[in-house]
C-alpha cells in the first residue's frame, strides 16, 4: 500500500513537471505544446495496451519506472520539437503500465472492504504528486528556463525508480496469481464426523 502511494506520488510528480516544462519550452499559447502532450498521452495509451497483459513480478514497477526515467532524461537533452517528441514517447510508453502495476498492487494487497480507502490513499498521493511536481518545476523553470522543469521530472522519476528497487520485497509477485482483493471472510473447512 505504501509502495503504491509513494511511487504514484513520484510518477505523477514527474508527469506534472514534464507538462510544465513542455509548456515552458514552446511558450504559452503555442500549439506545439498541445501536440507534444497529445503524442505523449497516446504513447502512454499505446504502452498500456501493449504492456498491460505482462505478468506483474517483483521487478515490474521498477523497470517500468526506469523506462519513464530514461525518457525523462532524454527530454533534458532534446533540442527541438521532434527530439522532444521522441524522448516523451519513450517515457510515455511505461506511464500507463506503471499505473496499472500500482493499482494491481493495491487490489491484491488489501481486503475487499478496504479497497475504497486504499484507492483513496493512492489517489491522494497522486494528487499531491501533481501539485509538488508542478510547484518544483515552476520554481526551476523560473530560475533557469524550461530545462529546470525537465530536470525536476528526472529527479521525481529517479526516486520513483529507486523506491521500488529498494522495497522490492514489499512488492507482491502476481505472476500466475489472481490480483483480486483479499476476501473479508473465507469458508472454514470442517471435517465431517
Amino acid at each position: 500500500m505504501l509502495l503504491s502511494t509513494a511511487v504514484g506520488f513520484l510518477l505523477v510528480g514527474a508527469c506534472a513537471a514534464t507538462e510544465a516544462a513542455v509548456i515552458a519550452t514552446f511558450g504559452e499559447g503555442d500549439s506545439r505544446s498541445g501536440v507534444v502532450l497529445a503524442i505523449w498521452a497516446l504513447a502512454s495509451l499505446s504502452g498500456g495496451l501493449a504492456l498491460g497483459r505482462l505478468p506483474v513480478g517483483p521487478w515490474a514497477l521498477a523497470w517500468r519506472m526506469a523506462v519513464v526515467l530514461i525518457g525523462s532524461a532524454l527530454s533534458v537533452v532534446a533540442w527541438e520539437f521532434w527530439s522532444l517528441n521522441a524522448a516523451l514517447i519513450i517515457a510515455g510508453l511505461c506511464i500507463a503500465p506503471a499505473l496499472a502495476v500500482i493499482f494491481a498492487l493495491v487490489s491484491s494487497s488489501v481486503k475487499f472492504s478496504d479497497t475504497a480507502e486504499a484507492y483513496g490513499w493512492v489517489g491522494t498521493g497522486q494528487l499531491i504528486g501533481a501539485a509538488a511536481g508542478s510547484a518544483v518545476a515552476g520554481f526551476l523553470i523560473d530560475a533557469g528556463g524550461a530545462d529546470g522543469g525537465f530536470w525536476a521530472a528526472v529527479a521525481f522519476a529517479a526516486v520513483g525508480t529507486l523506491v521500488p528497487v529498494l522495497f522490492r520485497r514489499a512488492h507482491p509477485d502476481l505472476r500466475g496469481r489472481d490480483a483480486s482483493p483479499l476476501p473479508d471472510t473465507e469458508p472454514v473447512p470442517v471435517q465431517p464426523s
